[in-house]
């Protein structure tokens, strides 16, 4: 952590989603970053030719987090049970354990260790919101990773909703 006092952090909302069509295959992230203070809204998204929706989840909340340029007092919202359980209750597990699980290898572990790494700069506030219930900021992350998702299948040449374009 900086030298930044605790009291002094900026406050950042963020809103982040990612998927793949199909899963696994292209897939998409996306991320709305809110700064209260000012007002200023950032949007992030990327995406990969080859990937889950969890490895696209974790991917938005990691973009999201390493784009912060100074640490922040962070109200992370994802609609992903997997992001939000993984942070919140296996985590610390994984990590005591040695980045494995009580049943093996551990799926996304680069990305977790990633994850990990980034929010150690912030405060982090990690909430579950439900997908498709009408959050503003939440929808505009869903088509932000949709977006992102539709140009890694043109990219890949596939057809909207399909199989590979003629």
């Amino acid at each position: 952590m900086s030298g930044t006092p605790r009291g002094t952090l900026s406050s950042v909302i963020v809103y982040t989603d990612g998927g793949a069509d199909p899963n696994p295959g292209p897939g998409g992230w996306g991320a709305v970053l809110v700064h209260p203070a000012s007002g200023r809204v950032q949007e992030l998204q990327g995406g990969e030719p080859q990937t889950t929706n969890n490895r696209m989840e974790l991917t938005a909340a990691i973009r999201a987090l390493e784009g912060l340029r100074q640490p922040c007092r962070v109200e992370l919202h994802t609609d992903s049970q997997y992001l939000r359980r993984g942070v919140s209750e296996w985590l610390p597990g994984w990590i005591a354990r040695g980045w494995r699980r009580k049943g093996g290898e551990l799926q996304n572990e680069d990305l977790w260790r990633r994850l990990a790494t980034a929010a150690a700069r912030h405060e982090v506030d990690w909430r579950w919101v439900k997908g498709h219930a009408g959050d503003a900021r939440n929808e505009r992350a869903d088509r932000l990773a949709a977006a992102a998702t539709s140009e890694q299948r043109a990219a890949a040449g596939l057809a909207p909703g399909g199989g590979r374009r003629p």
